[in-house]
């Protein structure tokens, strides 16, 4: 197989993954002189902060997903690649592809992190992730389903179990797909499963942590696990999850929970490439790189986001936070770093500014920590609200956000409820 890409003039970067990161890489680089290859597995960007939204029925996939061709409709420079990378080749300086070799000048790596197991084999066979677009409309399938089977069930236990939904991991995940389930219990299943006794559905949200939230304050975490609370959420904390096996999670304590619907959002670990140097894998597979996102021990080659550890970093020894503005900002530095590089110039050193953290709860329920101030309530729901929708991309994508958001506060009869199989 071949890439297919027309060689010219133009100085190529290679730009591996189309997440938040690699998608605002790219759109820095539009209006400059090099040709830019995009390789994704996708063919379409997706918005993470709302995937959950779509595991609950409350949006559409398309809302949160635009893809890359039409993202870059005239622009004759770029380059989209459907396909994996297999590994990088520094000598060549190519990446091998499912679809064949890409040479490249300038190499970014943003391909982002994954679900990490830790190494538990059962619980990677048998729980629900939530990392993408596709894994959000798995897990909506399984609710659905399970509460069908729930209503022909005459096994009491296996109704309940069909019933249960736990949630494992308190990050902001963890808070607000409890927070969406637990709006689905009390709105939606009332209304569309009324020969199921409501009150036995369950929601646990367990977290091996002694607090939610643990990367906001502490004043966020207590509000936040007392609006769950208030929404019928059953949070445990100080309890590691060991195994889910025959339909049943097992906590390092010995007790059980019997449930049949498991999300796992418990932690993340770097997507691995082959062919980077053994000495620039760092903690949780995060590849090493210098103050300029360079990657430890290669040239040219950088890398952004989920996927980097900045080394060197005081605040931060075990790398940045793993969010979008992290990737947003890395990516606009090393835009700059390449045309500087193209010049002779001085590069620039990455400094993260921390814009603020936020986490939706549920219906007027959020907690925001912004320029060193807590807000929590309705005001930060609205920031939330509002902060998420400047973020999609697209007009009619962000007016259909709006227009379900506001139908949803207003009814919550949204018709997204369907069971869609392969």
């Amino acid at each position: 197989m071949r890439a297919n890409i027309r060689r010219n003039s133009q100085t190529r970067v290679v730009v591996v993954g189309g997440g938040l990161g690699g998608l605002q890489l790219v759109q820095a680089l539009k209006k400059t002189n090099f040709q830019v290859v995009l390789i994704d597995k996708n063919n379409y960007n997706q918005f993470p902060p709302l995937i959950y939204q779509v595991a609950s029925a409350g949006l559409e996939p398309s809302n949160i997903s635009f893809p890359f061709r039409r993202l870059f409709q005239g622009w004759n420079n770029f380059f989209f690649r459907l396909g994996k990378v297999l590994a990088v080749d520094a000598n060549e300086k190519a990446v091998r592809t499912t679809f064949g070799t890409v040479h490249y000048k300038y190499l970014v790596l943003a391909a982002g992190a994954t679900t990490n197991f830790f190494g538990n084999e059962h619980v990677e066979q048998n729980t629900l992730p939530m990392k993408t677009v596709t894994d959000a409309m798995t897990l909506r399938n399984t609710i659905f389903e399970n509460l069908e089977k729930a209503e022909t069930e005459d096994n009491a236990e296996r109704r309940q179990a069909l019933m249960t939904i736990v949630i494992v991991g308190g990050g902001p995940s963890g808070v607000e797909i409890a927070g969406a389930m637990a709006e689905m219990k009390k709105t939606v299943i009332p209304r569309d499963y009324h020969d199921l006794d409501v009150n036995k559905m369950n929601i646990y949200l367990v977290n091996s942590g002694d607090r939610l939230l643990k990367s906001m304050s502490l004043e966020s975490s207590v509000q936040a696990e007392k609006d769950l609370e208030s929404m019928g959420v059953k949070v445990m904390l100080n309890n590691r999850v060991t195994d889910y096996k025959d339909k049943t999670i097992i906590l390092q304590n010995g007790n059980t929970i019997p449930a049949e619907t498991v999300v796992w959002v418990s932690g993340i670990r770097a997507n691995s490439i082959e062919g980077l140097p053994q000495a620039s894998i760092g903690h949780a597979g995060r590849i090493l790189t210098d103050s300029k996102n360079m990657v430890k021990g290669m040239d040219h080659v950088f890398a952004i986001g989920d996927q980097s550890l900045v080394e060197g970093d005081k605040e931060y020894p075990l790398g940045h936070p793993q969010l979008a503005q992290v990737a947003i900002q890395q990516a606009n530095n090393v835009a700059r770093n390449i045309i500087h590089m193209e010049k002779g110039e001085p590069l620039e050193t990455f400094s993260y500014k921390n814009l603020g953290v936020m986490a939706t709860i549920g219906r007027k329920k959020a907690v925001a920590e912004i320029g060193g101030k807590n807000f929590h309530g309705l005001f930060a729901w609205l920031l939330w609200l509002v902060v998420h929708l400047r973020s999609i991309l697209g007009v009619k994508n962000k007016t259909m956000v709006l227009l379900n958001w506001i139908w949803n506060y207003l009814n919550y009869k949204q018709s997204l409820r369907l069971i869609l199989k392969r």
